[in-house]
């Protein structure tokens, strides 16, 4: 409370002085950054790096933090020191693990693959409690627990939804998509209804015996993930409870809804806003568990964080080296874990009595960086942990133009940086801008993807189901007694591989296009 006092006294005495114009250009300078640098939001406190390949999921539990990866493994950690558990890395899957989430008592963890299983595990030792076999066999992508712990839901490739009964572990309900693969689900937090989401871009509700509700076309190029928050909203009207969600997708959006269930109304299904800033298709979405804040991560290689009631940006972290493949908040402390392709998990705290809202960039896909402000560059200099140069740059009207024309030369004789550190970091960080701003973030055809790696292929070739595999993914899929095919799960009449040439050629053509443009 002392620290918001001599905030609050400082702001006004900031104020005061600049309105009688009494003070030097330090001083100013110096509260400038000083109350930019309380103002500060989320601080990258650890950073993991045990995964050997991309990490695909990560979820929290009150007391731990799991990670999965196409490395097979999965990974837990105690938010205490972020040093692994005893029996961590857990070993039993296959193939690729795409998802992983704790039961709302953290006693139990569930994690799902390629190899067509969903597999739980007791927390307390790491042992292996059941292997939930998909019934049709087919790569599973996605999997929940209800609010309750009663039942967990597994979503796979082929567009197969099963609750499994958490009390007898055995097959309770099953039913499947309309079209295309089921790759996000989140529960409601009264456990009375989920949600689905595909690889066509249908959002389908489901109550907790298995019946459609409702569907709805949400992202035209198709649905990546899904959340609801835990709490519920008003509408202020009608008196209505509803349940606030968010879906991302392929096409660069993330899209707010509301969810209405009653029973003399059926199911609602209200599209409340839509919510920009992503170049790229956005890949994760989340929202912190007061269900004011709401994380996204992209292939744009940034993680936005929004304001709810509002929508505005918050802040935009742009740490990661490659697509950011997941995020997720901590139930009950004030952390947020990103996962990437990068093989890492960024691990970051929350100033949440200090919220950042005015001082963040906004994505730098949204406007372009020669056309931003002088108040965009602060942004994005506090954005780069360059917060003591606001100041200066702001001194000299320094905007998106000129930030992109700075040199060596500008930084020594004109803004008088003198320390050659500085230097360096400033113009590597305004180099990485420049090459953002010529390289867009580019899908990869998903034709030119292998359905079991979900990678570009190398030497892609022809299975008898008619489609097309990375050669060694589909090798080891045979090797390992599949008789069936990894997209149908029909029986393979043959265990033939033909050379897809003409594939191969397509993507070499493609590769040669994006160096061109890079």
């Amino acid at each position: 409370m002392i620290f918001f006092s001599w905030r609050m006294c400082l702001v006004k005495l900031v104020c005061f002085i600049y309105e009688i114009g009494e003070i030097s250009l330090t001083v100013k300078l110096f509260f400038q950054i000083f109350l930019l640098k309380v103002d500060k939001m989320a601080t990258l406190i650890h950073t993991l790096a045990d995964h050997s390949d991309d990490v695909n999921y990560c979820a929290f539990s009150s007391s731990c933090l799991a990670t999965c990866s196409l490395d097979k493994t999965i990974r837990v950690y105690s938010l205490n020191n972020f040093t692994e558990l005893p029996y961590s890395p857990l070993r039993g899957h296959t193939y690729a693990v795409h998802c992983c989430c704790f039961s709302p008592s953290g006693h139990v963890l569930a994690s799902c693959s390629t190899d067509g299983t969903t597999v739980v595990w007791d927390t307390h030792d790491g042992r292996m409690l059941a292997v939930l076999e998909q019934p049709s066999g087919s790569p599973v992508r996605i999997c929940r627990f209800s609010p309750e712990s009663t039942y967990l839901v597994s979503g796979a490739a082929d567009g197969s939804v099963v609750l499994w009964n958490m009390q007898s572990l055995k097959l309770y309900r099953s039913g499947n998509v309309k079209d295309g693969s089921l790759v996000a689900c989140a529960f409601s937090p009264n456990g009375n209804f989920f949600v689905t989401g595909s690889s066509c871009g249908d959002l389908t509700l489901w109550d907790d015996k298995m019946r459609c509700l409702y569907n709805e076309k949400a992202h035209d190029l198709g649905v990546t993930c899904c959340d609801i928050s835990s709490q519920p909203i008003s509408d202020g009207e009608h008196g209505f409870r509803y349940f606030q969600m968010a879906s991302c997708g392929q096409d660069n959006q993330i899209k707010l809804w509301l969810i209405l269930f009653a029973d003399f109304l059926g199911v609602e299904l209200k599209y409340k806003c839509t919510l920009n800033g992503h170049s790229a298709p956005v890949l994760a979405c989340a929202f912190s568990y007061d269900g004011q804040m709401l994380v996204s991560g992209s292939v744009d290689k940034c993680v936005i964080i929004y304001e709810t009631s509002t929508g505005n940006t918050l802040h935009t972290l742009s740490q990661h080296t490659r697509y950011v493949t997941t995020c997720a908040f901590a139930p009950h402390s004030p952390l947020l874990a990103t996962g990437s392709m990068d093989k890492t998990v960024n691990i970051w705290q929350f100033d949440l009595k200090h919220p950042c809202a005015g001082n963040t960039v906004e994505n730098e896909s949204k406007v372009a960086v020669e056309d931003w402000s002088e108040d965009d560059v602060s942004a994005w200099l506090c954005a780069q942990d360059l917060a003591d140069f606001v100041g200066l740059f702001k001194m000299n009207n320094i905007d998106g133009k000129e930030l992109l024309n700075l040199t060596k030369e500008s930084l020594t004789n004109e803004l008088k940086i003198e320390s050659l550190g500085l230097r360096s970091k400033v113009l590597q960080k305004i180099e990485e801008l420049r090459r953002k701003t010529i390289s867009v973030p580019v899908t990869v055809p998903d034709e030119f993807l292998c359905p079991i790696t979900r990678e570009l292929m190398k030497d892609p070739v022809i299975a008898a189901d008619g489609y097309s595999y990375e050669k060694e993914a589909m090798e080891n899929w045979i090797s390992n007694k599949r008789r069936s095919s990894p997209m149908t799960n029909l029986p393979l009449p043959s265990l033939m591989l033909t050379p897809n040439r003409t594939l191969k050629m397509a993507i070499s053509r493609w590769l040669e296009t994006q160096q061109k443009h890079s």
